[in-house]
């Protein structure tokens, strides 16, 4: 495997027939993603993917990118480390003059742009929240204390402030 990531890659090389598939081995840099004004790392830094390409009748291509990656960053809830593995495993159908739904995005001239397509399908696999466990209990509101240490923290109640005129009367 080469030790600088794969941007794209020119399918014409192949000359596959109709029918005739490859499996092949990439590298592949993705950018970190900011969500919610955090940014979190994609690692390793260069993930290893593997690229399906079968050559369909009528000169197209079906196409299969699938990679692992750890993203890491601060919790959505506590903004402790939190880390989260993701698999991904992305299909994309290029037929020349089969329309929209048939034409690839990522797909220029036999050229796949693995960037785009890994950092696009990356982002569709990512949930709502990025967590540091499933059962965070995130911060408390009152005071910010971190209630995954502090379970059994909390606070008198208030009275509601709604109801303050009434303290004031006399009887």
């Amino acid at each position: 495997m080469n030790q600088h990531p794969d941007t794209t890659f020119d399918l014409k090389p192949l000359r596959l027939q109709s029918g005739e598939g490859r499996r092949l081995d990439l590298q592949l840099a993705i950018e970190p993603f900011a969500l919610g004004n955090e940014t979190y790392a994609v690692e390793p830094a260069l993930v290893p993917a593997g690229l399906d390409v079968s050559r369909t009748t009528a000169n197209g291509y079906a196409l299969r990118l699938h990679f692992e990656v750890d993203l890491r960053g601060p919790c959505f809830r506590c903004l402790e480390p939190a880390t989260q593995h993701f698999t991904v495993d992305a299909r994309e159908i290029e037929q020349p003059g089969g329309g929209d739904e048939l034409e690839s995005p990522y797909v220029d001239d036999e050229v796949i742009d693995l960037t785009s397509w890994a950092r696009d399908t990356l982002a569709l696999t990512l949930p709502a929240q990025i967590l540091c466990r499933e059962d965070c209990a995130g911060l408390c509101a009152t005071c910010g204390v971190n209630l995954n240490d502090a379970p059994d923290h909390a606070h008198e109640s208030a009275p509601d402030p709604r109801w303050a005129k009434l303290r004031e009367l006399e009887l």
